[in-house]
């Protein structure tokens, strides 16, 4: 798995529910053993329930494992505003519309739209990332292609 950046807010976030998912590994493991004792595996929904979300608990486990493991944190005090960048908060015009939007572009494991926290691998992040204030961007999304100018690249 390649780098993440992120903030050490977000990081601290990935190893909290990291630590959560690992507490209920013996919750399951007891779901699995009572379903067991009920007899017959071949016709016992209980068991394949617990099966199932075991490998469900431990697939998410494991994506978070290494989400942490790839994780970089990223010095806040040093980031540019002069060109757009992951923990930069921008605020665009949507040029179509001339709506005004701000977002804080984060990581992936960081995004919350409902916060106006953008994650850097989505379209309007990718076609915003190293312009400056005063750019105008085409970036096509699901609805076609909007230009956005860049109004201000702040902290």
């Amino acid at each position: 798995m390649s780098q993440i950046f992120m903030s050490e807010e977000g990081l601290k976030k990935l190893k909290d529910e990291l630590e959560q998912l690992k507490r209920e590994r013996p919750n399951i493991s007891r779901q699995i053993a009572e379903a067991r004792d009920k007899g017959d595996l071949s016709e016992n929904a209980e068991y394949d329930a617990a099966k199932e979300a075991q490998g469900m608990l431990e697939m998410k486990i494991s994506k978070l494992e290494a989400s942490v493991a790839a994780a970089r944190i990223i010095d806040e005090s040093r980031i540019n505003t002069s060109i757009v960048q992951i923990l930069n908060r921008v605020k665009i015009l949507n040029r179509t519309n001339n709506k005004i939007m701000e977002y804080l572009l984060v990581s992936e494991s960081e995004a919350d739209i409902r916060s106006n926290k953008l994650s850097i691998n989505t379209p309007i992040a990718q076609g915003l990332l190293g312009k400056k204030v005063g750019d105008v961007v085409s970036i096509k999304v699901p609805s076609g292609i909007i230009p956005f100018e860049i109004i201000e690249i702040s902290k």
